[in-house]
């Protein structure tokens, strides 16, 4: 076997990560004046979508552990955007419910994906094909690195 398998250049993990990077750093700018972290914005998503989700829920749908999500939506309830409280059925399991500042900077951020796009030059069908062939990658990936029941 060749050493250009190990050539950065012929990665695929090194574009995926610095993409992954640059995207955090390019929201910066749009989040910044709404006062939420790149994290906190994808659990606002996740939240408008449909309140009230537990963080196992949350956790499920951004691809994050409780022990990596916890502390985003603990400092998400000290900034007043959630409550976070232990459900009836099940006292393990804690839900997180949008408060009246989360529901209000929903429109604040209807910008913020547009700006984004417009910034960085994208048109709509290449966002379309770039967000499609990455959602046909990730259920492969999950696939290798999580466990399997």
């Amino acid at each position: 076997m060749s050493d250009e398998v190990l050539k950065l250049d012929n990665q695929l993990c090194f574009p995926l990560y610095a993409c992954a990077r640059l995207v955090t750093q390019a929201y910066r700018p749009y989040l910044d004046p709404l006062g939420i972290t790149y994290a906190q914005y994808l659990v606002l998503l996740v939240l408008w979508e449909r309140d009230g989700q537990t963080v196992s829920a949350i956790g499920e749908r951004l691809l994050l552990d409780s022990g990596t999500l916890t502390p985003v939506l603990k400092r998400m309830e000290k900034n007043g955007l959630l409550r976070r409280h232990r459900t009836q059925k099940d006292e393990r399991a804690v839900e997180n419910r949008l408060t009246a500042a989360g529901r209000r900077l929903k429109d604040k951020a209807l910008r913020v994906p547009l700006a984004l796009l417009c910034q960085v030059g994208l048109k709509l069908p290449e966002v379309v094909e770039i967000r499609e062939t990455l959602r046909a990658l990730m259920p492969r990936l999950s696939q290798a690195v999580l466990p399997q029941d």
